[in-house]
């Protein structure tokens, strides 16, 4: 999972749990550095390895949020993406993690989703948008913004196959009903 200043910490916060469920697996959470993370919000998010000690990965993880202007100009981090992505068994991001990938040319021939206020500037990069919550293309699965834990369940299924994926819903006891009807691509 890549940290950087300013992502959306619900982007975060949803797949690492479902992430922190799957059997035998160990989350990183990747920064340059291990100095704390600010998320827009202001949470304080601890990296527990730096890019430079980074194993390689078997799933590349990117959350959106404000923070991701800046790393869209950010060689070093994109590279870094780069190299892990070509290498890693799956590529997913939530909501404009999916331009970070784009940027780091992971997404070229790929559909893919991001927040409904983005799908256009991800077009921007050729990426053929689809506008759904979560967008599987092989292996690449990219959720828009509110649906990281949904991204997470279709990877635990992905990985270890839909029973081990619903024994983590399960346990989370998440069973999505909406309070209210806005927020989606039709609804404002």
């Amino acid at each position: 999972m890549v940290l950087f200043p300013n992502l959306t910490q619900l982007n975060f916060a949803g797949p690492y749990e479902v992430f922190s469920r799957l059997p035998n697996a160990l989350v990183y959470l990747l920064a340059p550095t291990r100095d704390p993370i600010y998320s827009e919000s202001g949470l304080t998010l601890l990296p527990n390895t730096s890019f430079s000690l980074s194993p390689t990965l078997d799933v590349l993880f990117v959350p959106g949020g404000l923070g991701v202007n800046t790393k869209l100009k950010d060689d070093e981090f994109l590279q870094f993406l780069k190299t892990q992505g070509d290498r890693a068994r799956y590529v997913t991001s939530v909501s404009t993690g999916s331009l970070l990938l784009a940027a780091a040319g992971l997404l070229q021939g790929y559909r893919a989703t991001t927040d409904r206020d983005s799908m256009q500037l991800l077009t921007m990069f050729g990426i053929e948008t689809v506008a759904q919550r979560v967008v599987c293309d092989r292996n690449r699965i990219t959720a828009r913004g509110a649906d990281g834990i949904d991204l997470g369940l279709v990877l635990a299924s992905e990985l270890f196959g839909e029973v081990v994926a619903q024994e983590i819903q399960s346990s989370m006891e998440y069973n999505l009903e909406a309070p209210f009807t806005s927020g989606s691509l039709t609804t404002s």
